[in-house]
C-alpha cells in the first residue's frame, strides 16, 4: 500500500522529489538610451549604431515587463531583441527567463540552449539551464536531465570559481541526482564559504543534513534561514524544501509571509495551495490557485491543481472546465496525466456518483483521447 506521504505527493502533482528549490535567473544587462524617443522608421536599412540601440531598448522593455510580470510583452521584447541582434545571447537568455518563471520548462530549455550555442562560456546561461534541467517533468527522461544539470553547474564552477550560486546549483544538481552524501554537504558548505549569508544554500544544506538524519545540525539552520529572509523569494525556498521533506504544516506559515511581503508572488500562492489541498481545504485551495493563475496564465501545473480543488470540492463542471484549459497548455506526458483520477477519470466519477451518467460517458470519453491506454478508464466507459 502507497505510504500517505507519497499518496498526498501524487495528489499534489507529484512534483516534489526533485528539490528544484527557488532560483530567478538575472535579467540579461542593458543600456536604454538617456533619449526614450525611439527612431521613425525608415526605408533605409539601419545603421549598426541604430541597431545596437533599439536591442538594447527591446533588451531593458523585456526586463521591466518580466520584473513587472507582464509576461506577454517581455516575452514580444526579447523575441525583437533577437531579431535584431541574433547572435547576441542576451536575447534568448531573456527569452529563456521569461518561460522560465512561468514554468514553461521546455521552452526554457530551448532558449538557453541557444544563448548558450552563441556564448559557451555564459555562466548565467549553464546556472540558468542547469535550474531548468533539475525541473522533473512527467514522461520526461529526468536521468539524463539531472546528469545534464550537474554538468553545466560543473562548468559554472569551473569558469567562475569563486561563484556561490554555481557551487549551490551543482548541490542542487547533485540532490535531484539521487547524490544525497558528503560530495552534496561539500558543494553547499563551499557556497557557504564563498558567501557566509546565502540563505539559500543554507536552506538546501539543511535539507542534505536532514535526509543524512543530522537533524541537530539540520534544524538550526532552517530557523536561522527563516530569521534571516528578508524577501518573499528566499521564503518561498524555505517553505518548498519542508513541502519536499512532507512538512506541509510546517510551511504554511513561511508561505504567509512571503504573501504578506508579495501578495502577489506566484511561487507562494501555487505552494499555499498545495498546503491547502493536502489538507483538504479546497475552498482555500481554488482561491491560491486561482490567483496563481490570473499571475501565470500559462501554467499547466496551476491549471492541473486547480481542477483538483474543483473535484474535492464536488464541483465537477468547473473541474472539466479547468482540465481543458490544462490541457491546452500540457506536454504529451501531461496530457495522459490528465486521464486520471485526478483528471477527467475524476471528473467523470464524480458526476456518476451524482447521477450524471451522460456527462460520466463525456468525461471517460474526454479521458480517454488523452490517455487512450488506461484501463482503468477503458471498463468504466464500456
Amino acid at each position: 500500500m502507497m505510504c500517505a506521504g507519497v499518496g498526498r505527493a501524487q495528489e499534489t502533482s507529484g512534483d516534489l522529489s526533485g528539490g528544484a528549490g527557488i532560483f530567478r535567473p538575472r535579467n540579461p544587462e542593458s543600456k536604454r538610451r538617456t533619449n526614450p524617443a525611439r527612431p521613425v522608421a525608415r526605408p533605409t536599412r539601419p545603421n549598426p549604431a541604430e541597431i545596437e540601440a533599439r536591442f538594447e531598448d527591446q533588451l531593458s522593455d523585456g526586463n521591466d515587463a518580466r520584473d513587472a510580470r507582464k509576461y506577454a510583452l517581455a516575452e514580444t521584447a526579447y523575441r525583437l531583441a533577437i531579431k535584431l541582434k541574433p547572435r547576441d545571447p542576451r536575447g534568448s537568455y531573456g527569452l529563456g527567463n521569461v518561460f522560465a518563471d512561468q514554468q514553461r520548462w521546455d521552452e526554457a530549455e530551448t532558449a538557453y540552449r541557444e544563448a548558450l550555442n552563441s556564448s559557451p562560456a555564459n555562466v548565467e546561461a549553464l546556472l540558468a539551464l542547469s535550474f531548468v534541467l533539475v525541473q522533473p517533468q512527467t514522461g520526461a527522461i529526468n536521468a539524463k536531465r539531472f546528469a545534464d544539470a550537474e554538468d553545466f553547474a560543473h562548468r559554472a564552477t569551473g569558469l567562475q570559481p569563486n561563484n556561490a550560486v554555481a557551487f549551490d546549483r551543482l548541490g542542487v544538481a547533485m540532490v535531484a541526482r539521487g547524490i544525497v552524501n558528503s560530495d552534496a554537504e561539500a558543494a553547499f558548505r563551499r557556497a557557504l564559504q564563498l558567501d557566509p549569508n546565502f540563505v539559500v544554500a543554507q536552506v538546501h544544506l539543511a535539507r542534505v543534513l536532514r535526509h543524512l538524519n543530522r537533524f541537530s545540525e539540520a534544524d538550526p539552520l532552517y530557523n536561522s534561514a527563516i530569521a534571516q529572509a528578508k524577501d518573499a523569494p528566499t521564503l518561498v525556498l524555505i517553505a518548498d524544501a519542508m513541502q519536499t521533506e512532507q512538512r506541509w504544516n510546517d510551511s504554511e506559515p513561511v508561505l504567509r509571509r512571503a504573501l504578506e511581503l508579495d501578495a502577489k508572488n506566484p511561487g507562494a500562492l501555487f505552494l499555499l495551495g498545495r498546503v491547502m489541498t493536502v489538507n483538504k481545504r479546497y475552498g482555500e485551495a481554488e482561491s491560491a490557485f486561482k490567483r496563481a493563475g490570473e499571475i501565470n496564465p500559462k501554467s499547466f501545473q496551476v491549471q492541473y491543481l486547480l481542477g483538483r480543488a474543483y473535484l474535492g470540492l464536488e464541483r465537477y463542471d468547473d473541474a472539466f472546465k479547468t482540465y481543458e484549459r490544462a490541457a491546452e497548455l500540457a506536454s504529451d506526458a501531461d496530457r495522459r496525466q490528465l486521464g486520471g483520477g485526478f483528471g477527467f477519470g475524476g471528473v467523470g466519477d464524480g458526476f456518476m456518483k451524482a447521477g450524471r451518467a451522460r456527462d460520466a460517458v463525456r468525461a471517460y470519453d474526454r479521458a480517454l483521447q488523452l490517455d487512450p491506454k488506461n484501463a482503468d478508464v477503458q471498463q468504466k466507459a464500456a
